[in-house]
């Protein structure tokens, strides 16, 4: 053995979503500076870049119904102060600001020396690979995202037409079921109000089978939507096989070229289960069936780590084949609330006037604080973790508990600090209530979360 690497001993923290707009370097609390320590003590450390680093004169803003996410270049000497050396730039907000603006937050991510993965300026390079090499080896790092508009979604080079700038886009396809009396009364809508002629008008035109739908007795498109009979109602997911089939290729890539591999998943969609009794967003228990199903596949491909983040709020653990799925770790930096330009579009939405201010718009969306991210306490804490593994193999899973300030002022909350008391024991009796659906065991031990391997 010539190596340290030979040895098969490795180590990766993972954070989820980084939304940052303030500095990190100023502030020294223990409980803050701990996990710089944390980071560091890593062979890699990763996050969710979620936004688009930017320049004043970099892109133009596309409409958004979020926040236009802007992350000022001199901020990523920050984030790796504290310890980040990967990053995933496959989310909704690296595009806040088009095509121009998703390409100058890629140079400034490369200025930087951040490795990364998920956007590029065309789909080949959204879709490799980075790669990062530490004591422990070489580790690949793949990302997508879930969560698009279709012009987001990069494209590859044509025989005479450049790729179009985007990310690496995991598309899914949903299926309503609904009982045999309910499916005839929406055909009945759907022809009461023409719209089944419209349809047939535009499946003569210039439009695909597969774009105009469906239409009949055994499967319609209603307002976009694809309906079936059955024998009760049922909502199903199921992930663009083309979409799949090219990220199993790259993983396939990644295994051959690295010593271990990352995926990483930005997705907002949620399953069915708790939604019953979820009152909003934040009480959501699982991400869609579609996330769990590619994660189980991309593992089988070769994947050591999978991590998901984009609901904000984190969600269960579970261990495959030996391999360890992060169904989302929630916010790590959530200061999306300090933005500093907001478009005059954003404005109208709430009746405010072109001279409004961005504390005015936020404000506003937020109901003076009483609706939205603010007024949710699962949004403010969250897990991060690192894995190690020794001899090749998944040794242990670490998850530490992060409290960022909820309830604080716009200018203060945000920031991650280590959680304690009964903030520590709520957020990790909640990430391990939500794992033991996936048969996952957690023991709680002085603030920390250790999984039983």
């Amino acid at each position: 053995m010539i190596y340290d690497s030979e040895k098969g001993d490795f180590s990766i923290a993972l954070t989820g979503d980084t939304m940052l707009s303030r500095r990190l370097t100023p502030f020294t609390e223990k409980p803050y500076l701990a996990i710089k320590d944390i980071l560091k003590d890593a062979d890699a450390a990763f996050t969710n870049l979620e936004g688009t680093v930017r320049a004043p004169a970099d892109g133009t803003q596309d409409p958004t119904e979020g926040t236009p996410m802007t992350i000022q270049p001199a901020l990523l000497e920050d984030l790796k102060w504290l310890g980040v050396n990967m990053v995933s730039t496959a989310n909704n907000h690296v595009t806040d600001f088009g095509q121009d603006g998703l390409l100058a937050s890629l140079g400034h991510v490369e200025a930087a020396g951040l490795v990364h993965s998920g956007s590029g300026a065309h789909l080949t390079a959204a879709q490799k690979p980075g790669y990062l090499d530490t004591p422990g080896g070489r580790v690949a790092l793949l990302s997508a995202n879930s969560f698009f508009l279709p012009w987001n979604r990069a494209s590859t080079h044509g025989p005479d037409l450049k790729g179009r700038p985007g990310v690496n886009i995991i598309g899914y396809n949903e299926t309503y079921t609904v009982p045999e009396d309910a499916f005839a009364n929406l055909n009945a809508i759907k022809g009461g109000l023409g719209l089944d002629r419209d349809q047939a008008r535009r499946r003569r035109g210039f439009f695909s089978d597969k774009e105009v739908g469906g239409t009949g007795k055994s499967e319609l498109t209603f307002l976009g939507k694809k309906f079936v009979p059955g024998a009760g109602f049922a909502v199903d997911n199921s992930i663009n096989g083309a979409d799949e089939a090219d990220n199993l290729r790259w993983i396939s890539e990644a295994r051959r070229q690295a010593d271990w591999v990352v995926f990483s998943l930005h997705c907002h969609a949620f399953s069915r289960r708790g939604s019953e009794t979820a009152e909003n967003n934040a009480e959501m228990q699982e991400l869609a069936d579609f996330a769990r199903a590619f994660a189980r596949r991309a593992i089988d491909a070769g994947v050591d780590v999978f991590v998901c983040h984009g609901p904000h709020i984190s969600l269960g653990v579970e261990v495959y084949e030996g391999k360890p799925i992060f169904y989302s770790l929630g916010n790590f930096i959530f200061q999306n609330d300090t933005v500093t330009s907001v478009p005059v579009e954003s404005f109208g939405r709430f009746d405010l006037g072109h001279d409004a201010t961005p504390a005015d718009f936020l404000d506003a969306r937020s109901a003076g604080g009483k609706k939205g991210f603010g007024a949710h306490l699962n949004y403010w804490h969250s897990i991060f973790s690192v894995c190690r593994f020794a001899g090749g193999g998944l040794n242990a899973v670490e998850l530490y508990p992060l409290d960022l300030g909820f309830g604080l002022s716009r200018s203060q909350r945000g920031r991650p600090v280590i959680a304690g008391g009964g903030m520590a024991k709520e957020v990790l009796e909640r990430t391990r209530a939500l794992s033991e659906f996936y048969g996952t065991q957690i023991e709680i031990r002085d603030g920390v979360g250790y999984l039983v391997i």
